[in-house]
């Protein structure tokens, strides 16, 4: 089942929608609801990993001391 509900786009974001969903051979709606299907997918995924991680800190589930080096080691300047 689906529900309709109104949005407000300023007139280029408007235009530009249009214009994808022509070259694209896709509706203006089709466009809208697959962008909101993919922001919140997206969002869900993000809020879940985040929700994971302050979990496993909750528990005490830390990175040792080495393991914290060696990660710092990986991404610090060579320079």
């Amino acid at each position: 089942m689906s529900a309709a509900f109104t949005v407000r786009l300023d007139e280029a974001t408007l235009c530009a929608l249009d214009q994808l969903a022509e070259k694209i051979e896709r509706s203006r709606n089709w466009l809208a609801a697959k962008a909101i299907e993919d922001y919140i997918a997206l969002n869900a995924w993000q809020v879940a990993k985040i929700e994971a991680g302050i979990a496993a800190a909750d528990r005490g589930e830390f990175a040792s001391d080495d393991e914290l080096a060696r990660v710092r080691k990986k991404f610090t300047s060579k320079e």
